[in-house]
C-alpha cells in the first residue's frame, strides 16, 4: 500500500474515531480527542495489528498539557526559533509552540496515525507544524529548542529519550520537558521551572488530576547518559 493511501485512511480514521474540542488545561488549542480510551485502544490493536503503537495521539497527557501550559504562558522564549516537539503524540506541545511564534515547528512521531493527527490538529488551530514519521532519536536534533511531554514513561524509552536531549543540549538547543511523575524520569538532571495540576482522564491514570512539572534539562558531560 503506498504512502499516500496509508495516510488517506489514518486520516479518515483520526476524523471517525476522534472528537475536536478544547483541551482541558490549555482551552486556547483544539485537539480531536477520542472520548473513551480503552474503545479505542482495542480497536487500533484490531483494525491495525498488535504491533500499532497505542493511540497516544487521541489523548491530552498530563506532561503535554503541563508543558504546552507552559509554552504558551512564555511564548518569548519560543518565538522566532525552530522547535521540534519529540514524540509529538496529538502535536498539542507542538501547536503551542507555533501559537507562541516559532519560526518553524517539527513535530515527530513513529504512529502514522499520530502523524495523520498531528496535521489535523495543525489545521484545525490555523498554525503551520510539520508532521513527521520518524524514529529520530539515534541522530540530531537540528532545532534551537526541543520539546518533549511525558516521554519518561518506561526505562527503555528513558534511555533513548535522555542521550537523545543530552546530544540536543551539548548541540546548544534549550530542552524543555513536560512530566507528571513518570518513574523513569531522570531528576537530576533537570532544573523545575513550573508546576501544575493538570485534569487528566480517571480511565488513563486513575486520578482526576495529576500534579505536572516542566523542567529544563542541563547539559551534560558526552559520557553521562550512559
Amino acid at each position: 500500500m503506498d504512502n499516500h493511501r496509508v495516510s488517506a485512511l489514518s486520516t479518515a480514521f483520526v476524523r471517525l474515531h476522534a472528537r475536536l474540542a478544547p483541551v482541558a488545561f490549555v482551552p486556547e488549542v483544539r485537539l480531536h480527542q477520542a472520548d473513551e480510551p480503552i474503545g479505542l485502544w482495542e480497536l487500533t490493536e484490531g483494525e491495525f495489528r498488535s504491533d500499532q503503537p497505542p493511540p497516544f495521539w487521541a489523548f491530552a497527557w498530563a506532561g503535554g498539557q503541563g508543558l504546552a501550559r507552559y509554552v504558551t504562558d512564555h511564548p518569548e522564549l519560543f518565538a522566532g526559533r525552530r522547535v521540534l516537539d519529540l514524540a509529538s503524540g496529538s502535536g498539542l506541545v507542538a501547536i503551542a509552540a507555533a501559537r507562541a511564534g516559532a519560526a518553524a515547528v517539527r513535530a515527530v512521531e513513529v504512529d502514522p496515525l499520530a502523524v495523520a493527527a498531528i496535521a489535523l490538529n495543525a489545521e484545525a488551530n490555523g498554525v503551520p507544524v510539520d508532521a513527521e514519521l520518524a524514529d529520530i532519536l539515534d541522530g540530531d536534533a537540528d532545532a534551537e529548542v526541543v520539546l518533549a511531554g511525558d516521554v519518561f514513561y518506561s526505562a527503555a524509552m528513558a534511555n533513548r529519550v535522555l542521550r537523545f536531549l543530552l546530544r540536543a543540549a551539548r548541540g546548544g538547543a534549550q530542552v524543555y520537558v513536560g512530566d507528571p511523575g513518570r518513574a523513569f524520569l531522570p531528576r537530576d538532571r533537570f532544573d523545575e521551572l513550573a508546576s501544575y495540576d493538570v485534569p487528566v482522564s480517571e480511565a488513563l491514570e486513575s486520578v482526576r488530576v495529576k500534579r505536572t512539572t516542566v523542567w529544563q534539562l542541563r547539559a551534560g558531560r558526552p559520557e553521562a547518559a550512559g
